[in-house]
């Protein structure tokens, strides 16, 4: 296993785990308050935060490949992507 640590953007941190057949990447949202939702089309994943007060905000985040499945756990958002 290889680990890359990188910036996704200047308010997003994130990591890359690259495994023998995919990668994971794993990005941390633990400062978004309210209901997390995710999506993907095709190498871009979608996340949108819907707040307290009916406010949502929306990222798309490229993905260096086609994702296998997401999860949103304590906070942190992981991507398995096909390699």
């Amino acid at each position: 296993m290889t680990t890359h640590q990188r910036s996704i953007r200047d308010e997003e941190f994130g990591r890359v785990y690259e495994y023998d057949d995919s990668l994971v990447v794993a990005l941390d949202l633990a400062d978004a308050e309210g209901e997390v939702a995710v999506d993907t089309v095709g190498e871009t994943v979608i996340v949108v935060v819907e707040g307290p007060e009916g406010t949502s905000t929306e990222r798309e985040i490229e993905l260096p490949g086609e994702p296998r499945e997401s999860s949103v756990n304590n906070g942190v958002l992981t991507i398995e992507v096909e390699q």
